[in-house]
């Protein structure tokens, strides 16, 4: 059996759930257990429990089973002392595997394995995106605007255009994920979408509401700001309605990108995640297959 653990915020939820799903493509008995989040509700620790929730379950009719508890302690032992102990003295019984870069080619022949990490690469799940749109059914919007606003993104060249600040500027986060989304990263792929789609209508998504719009002003520019709370993730909706997009180093407008069901659409990303990360050319084709990579400098790689 595979497990795949559950964890992080909901970009990171739903890669996880796309490997769980390519494993029951191919055949394999698999589960997700959701444990991490029963954990967190114990923890008193803010910066640990602020903002993450099994938003997984916001979705419509999402299609899983999720592991028992027997299940789970079967693969990597109890939490307690006798699992700690295993772990420790027999670790050769212990089945729990850890991500460690981005692409892990072994990973899907596993039989008998726990999954920890976040499987952002989309060579894993590329070939099920088509299924996935379809398991993936946000659920309808209390709010009239959501609709309205994805009817006017289907009646222009719209585009996408994520902007995630918040977490990303606090000192524990910058050195891992700053400097990388620039303000020339960003000019650099307005510019490219400008060229290629010239009727582009671009719409704001932003954690950073008052620093968009002192730097995203004329009537090209839609500032997208009408979910709030655990209605956010209906931001990701909108922007899957886009018929292209230019991403953040964010799972969030990854996903955006990747429910985007638009023929012959531009996504747009950072070269790089990270700051730990390396961009090499040919690897990252072939493991993003379809994306345009953008640096810090706003240059096209």
């Amino acid at each position: 059996m595979i497990i795949v653990q559950v964890a992080g915020g909901l970009g990171n939820q739903m890669q996880q759930y796309a490997l769980y799903r390519k494993f029951v493509r191919i055949g394999k008995e698999a589960r997700l257990d959701f444990s991490w989040f029963q954990e967190l509700e114990g923890k008193c620790d803010e910066a640990v429990t602020t903002k993450r929730k099994l938003e997984l379950a916001y979705f419509d009719r999402l299609v899983y089973e999720e592991c028992t508890k027997e299940e789970r302690e079967e693969l990597i032992g109890s939490d307690g002392l006798t699992g700690k102990l295993r772990r420790k003295l027999l670790p050769s019984t212990v089945r729990w595997f850890h991500e460690s870069k981005m692409y892990h080619p072994e990973l899907l022949d596993f039989e008998d394995m726990y999954l920890s990490g976040y499987f952002a690469c989309e060579k894993y799940y590329s070939d099920i995106l088509y299924d996935l749109r379809e398991k993936i059914r946000f659920p309808e919007s209390g709010n009239p605007l959501n609709r309205q606003m994805a009817e006017e993104m289907r009646n222009c060249d719209s585009v996408s255009v994520h902007i995630r600040r918040g977490d990303y500027l606090t000192p524990e986060n910058t050195g891992m994920f700053g400097g990388i989304c620039t303000e020339a990263y960003y000019a650099g792929a307005l510019k490219m979408l400008k060229e290629e789609v010239p009727d582009a209508h671009f719409y704001l998504f932003s954690d950073d509401i008052p620093y968009v719009k002192e730097h995203f002003q004329g009537e090209e520019y839609t500032i997208v700001d009408i979910n709030h709370g655990r209605d956010s993730f209906y931001d990701m909706w909108l922007m899957s309605k886009c018929r292209h997009n230019i991403c953040a180093n964010s799972t969030f407008s990854f996903w955006g990108a990747r429910l985007n069901g638009s023929e012959g659409k531009i996504m747009v990303r950072p070269a790089i995640h990270k700051n730990s990360q390396i961009f090499i050319k040919k690897e990252m084709e072939e493991l993003w297959q379809g994306w345009r990579f953008i640096n810090s400098q706003g240059q096209i790689q």
